[in-house]
């Protein structure tokens, strides 16, 4: 393979990457009977996708970049990194061709292509989206008028968000947050910022490990669940002096700034599990901070004007990814088989009449 084909940490690791890929098929039966089903008749013939993410495990990526598919990834990206590898992406499928499906998940090519290579947009059958906050934007855009490709929405399909979003961040959470930290998270207080299905995982995993959990939650319904659940329900500027861990969820920006930051209690732990990274105000504490120690990767000890410390994790991205490994394979499988399905779904409907309309998100039932 030619070496501008793809750029991972490490090539080497391939071949530990396709053992870890062997591994992984066995938690995947969803996807394994798809293969299965759809091998002979390969309804996506012709398909050229591009994906992409933030997290990458760089065994995976190079057992990937190995079989010749373009991978332009390392785990640990910075934005400008991620950014470039988004450009090299789109300029990597053979004999100089574009793109023609979107596999997204946060919404983050999407609205690259929208906003700098509209004259691709032409050329797209759609886009499958399988985030919460990436579904958000897609809505946002469509009634704005600005979406400019037909849409599915696989985040709120029933096999994702209730299993993905809930069962999946339930083990991966806490994974990331021993990882980062080996702390003991029995008997303390953990504030979880939200609680939708994401919110519920934590929620319940933190509580399971013997935390006492406080949720902040602006939806009055949500947050009477949460209170019927047992969980003590308040607000983010009375709970900021009292907790031990943060961890945000809601795909909304400023959760947590400035004015909780100054009141955590010493090395309180501050992770976001939200997709982006805006819940958190990382630039306040870059911008602010007497010093910034990069205890191991991924895991950031700021010391405050008022002395007191904070323990940032994965630069306000993804805990789950950026500290550990993600959700568990068999919880992958359902979401992937739904975006695995809507690609082709898509790519049949929209090839003669156009059964899904441009500008418009449709839910994956």
């Amino acid at each position: 393979m030619a070496a501008h084909n793809y750029k991972v940490a490490d090539i080497s690791l391939a071949a530990f990457g396709r053992k870890e890929i062997e591994i992984a098929e066995g938690e995947m039966p969803g996807l394994v009977a798809l293969r299965t089903k759809y091998g002979n008749e390969k309804p996506l013939a012709g398909y050229l996708v591009f994906l992409q993410h933030y997290s990458t495990q760089d065994h995976a990526a190079a057992a990937i970049a190995a079989t010749g598919i373009p991978v332009f990834a390392w785990k640990g990206e910075t934005e400008e990194e991620y950014q470039w590898c988004i450009e090299q992406q789109l300029k990597a499928f053979p004999n100089g061709e574009a793109l023609n499906m979107i596999l997204d998940d946060g919404g983050d090519l999407t609205w690259t292509v929208h906003e700098k290579y509209p004259e691709l947009l032409a050329g797209i059958k759609g886009v499958s989206e399988e985030t919460t906050t990436g579904v958000h934007h897609l809505y946002t855009a469509m009634k704005r008028g600005t979406l400019k490709l037909p849409a599915i929405n696989v985040n709120d399909s029933v096999t994702k968000s209730k299993f993905d979003n809930y069962y999946g961040c339930r083990e991966s959470l806490v994974d990331g947050i021993k990882r980062a930290t080996d702390v003991m998270l029995g008997g303390k207080v953990a504030v979880v910022a939200g609680f939708g299905d994401v919110g519920k995982g934590c929620a319940e995993s933190l509580r399971g490990y013997g935390a006492r959990v406080v949720v902040t939650e602006v939806d009055p319904i949500n947050a009477l669940q949460a209170a019927m659940a047992g969980y003590e329900v308040d607000l983010m500027d009375d709970v900021a002096s009292k907790a031990n861990i943060f961890v945000t969820t809601t795909g909304c920006r400023d959760i947590i700034t400035e004015k909780h930051f100054t009141q955590m209690k010493d090395d309180a732990i501050v992770c976001n599990i939200g997709h982006f990274d805006i819940e958190i105000d990382v630039a306040w504490l870059n911008k602010n901070a007497k010093e910034k120690v990069e205890l191991k990767p991924q895991v950031d000890r700021y010391t405050l004007s008022n002395g007191r410390h904070i323990i940032l994790l994965a630069a306000g991205r993804l805990v789950n990814l950026g500290c550990a490994t993600g959700h568990p394979s068999m919880i992958m499988s359902f979401s992937f088989c739904n975006q695995t399905l809507a690609q082709i779904e898509l790519w049949k409907e929209n090839a003669g009449n156009k059964k899904y309309q441009t500008g418009k998100v449709y839910m994956f039932a």
